[in-house]
């Protein structure tokens, strides 16, 4: 697909805007995930609607699929702006090329409908050549009517790289709100956790299991616990990791850890997961932000996350030097550990402040909606 006239991406922008009693229609990509859905007010309606998202071809009735996104059809914004105010960006727009994104922002131009696009990702964590990312946020970013983001490192990045300016909004709770009271088990054994997930490409697990296991033993009292999805060991799912699956049986086998090879947690289960560790080790060597530290927030887990993205910025949590450029400083990962195990941090959210939080961060939303229309 050939690339739009850069000429249609900056051209004037009519807007229609709904009366002040009106809510703001929002075509958000995506609308029912947590982050998006805590992006409104609970207490009091704020003023916006957000769409449903559309399932996509194939989805069966009852599915809560959002993915692949319908709303990035350029077809979907031409039989559909009159259903909508704004359209908010926020993820799933791994496989669209920078020519469909395009394509996708002339037609949002054409009916005059503005772009708010909130930078998650500077770097996806799902894709191993940093180049496509790159090529689709040379798109959005200067073709977005506002810009938000999380933390003051991305909105300097996003000045840096792009001359433009970026609201710094907090990630929402990702728990539940009636969850955050509830208190954390008594234990004696102090509980370190790395969770591999299904192996995202963002991972360098081996080498910081090893270095964990190493700190570990000299801990009386600590547990190293590795979970990991039963996919990476399906020869048939696009996970499939044997010799990784296999590294850390041998060293389940040794004694050095505790293995745990499952499915997909849900919600309960994983929020139980967290709640059963002192410390989460994140062992990523690129990234941005993380809605799991979020989570470890909320429930009142340490956690140890890498020098790279912005992840110390986003709530308190302990470092240690991890990047795809320099690889693992295990000497600083230890370090982490043995703080942790000294002092047993409780960084945890209240109720209280994520409430207020959430109310703060659905009535920039909305005031950011109100400005774009006025």
């Amino acid at each position: 697909m050939a690339m739009e006239d850069p000429a249609a991406l900056s051209a004037p922008r009519p807007r229609a805007a709904p009366p002040s009693a009106d809510p703001v229609r929002i075509a958000s990509v995506p609308a029912g995930h947590v982050y998006v859905r805590h992006c409104a007010d609970e207490r009091n309606a704020d003023g916006v609607v957000r769409l449903r998202d559309p399932r996509p071809n194939g989805a069966p009735s009852t599915s809560q699929r959002w993915w692949p996104p319908v709303m990035l059809d350029p077809d979907w914004v031409h039989a559909h702006h009159t259903d909508f105010d704004v359209f908010h960006l926020h993820f799933g727009f791994d496989a669209q090329t920078p020519a469909e994104l395009s394509s996708l922002v002339a037609a949002l131009r054409r009916h005059g409908k503005p772009l708010v696009y909130t930078v998650h990702d500077l770097r996806n964590p799902h894709q191993p050549d940093a180049r496509l990312h790159d090529a689709a946020l040379d798109v959005l970013i200067p073709a977005a009517d506002h810009l938000i983001t999380l933390t003051p490192g991305a909105a300097r990045e996003i000045r840096r790289r792009w001359d433009r300016g970026a609201r710094v909004l907090p990630h929402p709770h990702v728990v539940g709100l009636s969850r955050l009271a509830r208190p954390r088990p008594e234990r004696a054994a102090f509980r370190i956790g790395v969770h591999a997930k299904s192996l995202r490409p963002n991972m360098s697990l081996l080498p910081v299991v090893r270095a964990l296991a190493g700190a570990v033993a000299d801990l009386p009292d600590a547990e190293l616990h590795v979970n990991i999805h039963r996919e990476v060991g399906d020869p048939g799912a696009p996970a499939h990791a044997p010799d990784v699956l296999a590294g850390l049986r041998a060293l389940a086998g040794s004694g050095v850890l505790r293995l745990h090879v499952h499915d997909y947690f849900d919600d309960d289960q994983l929020w139980d997961y967290l709640t059963g560790l002192d410390l989460s080790v994140l062992p990523y060597t690129f990234g941005t932000h993380s809605g799991w530290l979020e989570a470890c927030h909320d429930l009142g887990t340490a956690v140890a996350a890498p020098s790279c993205g912005y992840y110390a910025e986003q709530r308190p949590c302990l470092t240690y030097g991890h990047t795809e450029e320099d690889g693992l400083d295990e000497v600083s990962l230890s370090a982490a550990v043995r703080e942790a195990y000294r002092t047993r941090p409780r960084w945890r959210a209240s109720a209280a402040v994520r409430t207020a939080e959430r109310a703060r961060v659905a009535a920039a939303h909305r005031a950011a909606y109100r400005e774009l229309l006025a």
